[in-house]
């Protein structure tokens, strides 16, 4: 059985017991959070959502707040001496899925 859920404008396959990295939610540590399911598959067969399945909900416990690898930006303008670098580290929330119910 998985599920396939979406937060932060982004959609992830989930199943029981795993550990998914998904962006920076407003959930404090060892608390619980749901998403919105967009398609389930049981024994039964798969269920699509027009945009959310109905009834569906995937619990997860929130694990710990991280932050990504360091990615590095660098822009600068041809001919005129002008560069700029900057860094940024995205925040990610790590949560592990305890329940998928239909």
């Amino acid at each position: 059985m998985y599920a396939i859920i979406e937060t932060g404008g982004k959609q992830y396959k989930v199943a029981n017991g795993d550990v998914v990295y998904v962006e920076k939610l407003e959930a404090e540590k060892d608390t619980t959070v749901d998403f919105k399911v967009v398609a389930v598959s049981t024994d039964d067969g798969f269920k699509v959502g027009a945009p959310y399945v109905e009834g569906a909900k995937v619990t997860a416990a929130v694990l710990d707040l991280v932050k990504g690898k360091k990615v590095t930006v660098f822009t600068y303008k041809p001919k005129k001496g002008s560069k700029r670098k900057m860094g940024h580290r995205q925040k990610y929330t790590k949560v592990q899925i305890q329940s998928i119910e239909v």
